[in-house]
């Protein structure tokens, strides 16, 4: 083995590589559990390292850059979220609490058919709010979205709806 040949086998790897190399690691551990659940600091990367590079202090500092020039989050158990930043991470638990709080349910529409309510403009706010307060409408449609010159219903009962509407004229 030549002198050039063992310096470059010795040497550290670089931040990045070791970011590369990190990168990998979690990717594989999101494929095969769905999140990470081994990872919480840059110790537990360093088997991998040292089964790459020989282990010293400044591999293991080196390593330590790495993980911390990432700023991934870490969940609440303390394990490093590689696939979201700190932002998301708290975009999604502010949404969780106002699901919570909201009562959200899930409701495919694919049942429904729109039906478009053409009105003039100042009076789109107003009739919506009254489409959404009357208790007649209340079973009627599943949605309600305003549109660029009225309101888009979304409704299983078509017909019905179109009477009622209809009645209203």
């Amino acid at each position: 083995m030549s002198a050039d040949t063992r310096t470059s086998i010795r040497k550290n790897p670089s931040r990045e590589v070791c970011q590369q190399i990190i990168r990998r690691i979690l990717d594989v551990e999101l494929q095969q559990h769905g999140k990470n659940m081994h990872f919480k600091q840059s110790s537990d990367f360093m088997s991998y390292f040292e089964s790459l590079y020989p282990a010293s202090d400044s591999l293991a500092k080196q390593v330590q850059r790495a993980i911390k020039s990432m700023q991934m989050p870490k969940d609440e158990e303390g394990y490093f979220i590689p696939n979201k930043t700190s932002l998301q991470l708290n975009q999604e638990k502010e949404l969780k609490h106002l699901f919570d709080k909201s009562h959200i349910q899930i409701k495919d529409l694919k049942n429904c058919e729109p039906l478009y309510l053409k009105l003039d403009t100042p009076y789109v706010d107003y009739i919506m709010h009254l489409l959404q307060e009357c208790e007649t409408f209340q079973e009627m449609y599943e949605a309600i979205i305003k549109a660029k010159d009225g309101l888009i219903l979304f409704t299983s009962k078509k017909d019905e709806l179109i009477k009622l509407l209809d009645s209203l004229r």
